[in-house]
């Protein structure tokens, strides 16, 4: 089964309608299916909220929440080791702290990152990527 991780920009793109909605809509699909697994770091998923509460007020954001409690997304815990490698990601690479974590979820996961944000492009050759 192939593995995948959402980060805040991919699920936006989802929420709004944006550039990679419909890729995002595909794995969503195939998760529903049991075609695929999705992965959200705790992070991402607080990011994407607050993103959506910052611009939309409290209703879009419970709107989005809401939204993605209806597939098969594995929210996983930040621990240690997704820290540090989230860390190492971030002390290395100029990208968010958030990012970071989306990254090394991905890595940890040995899933796919799906994202259209560049500040990944750097990391092409120690993670999987499906720009969107």
């Amino acid at each position: 089964m192939k593995g995948y991780v959402l980060d805040s920009y991919a699920l936006i793109a989802y929420a709004e309608g944006e550039k990679g909605v419909d890729e995002v809509a595909e794995i969503l699909k195939q998760s529903l299916s049991g075609k695929a697994e999705i992965f959200l770091c705790v992070i991402n998923w607080g990011e994407m909220y607050y993103i959506a509460l910052r611009e939309g007020g409290k209703e879009r954001a419970e709107l989005y929440r809401n939204t993605l409690a209806r597939y098969p997304i594995t929210i996983v815990e930040a621990n240690k080791e997704l820290t540090l490698q989230a860390a190492q990601f971030k002390a290395f690479h100029k990208m968010s702290y958030a990012d970071a974590f989306a990254a090394a979820l991905a890595k940890s996961k040995k899933a796919v990152l799906v994202t259209g944000d560049k500040e990944f492009k750097p990391l092409e050759g120690e993670i999987k990527i499906y720009w969107i």
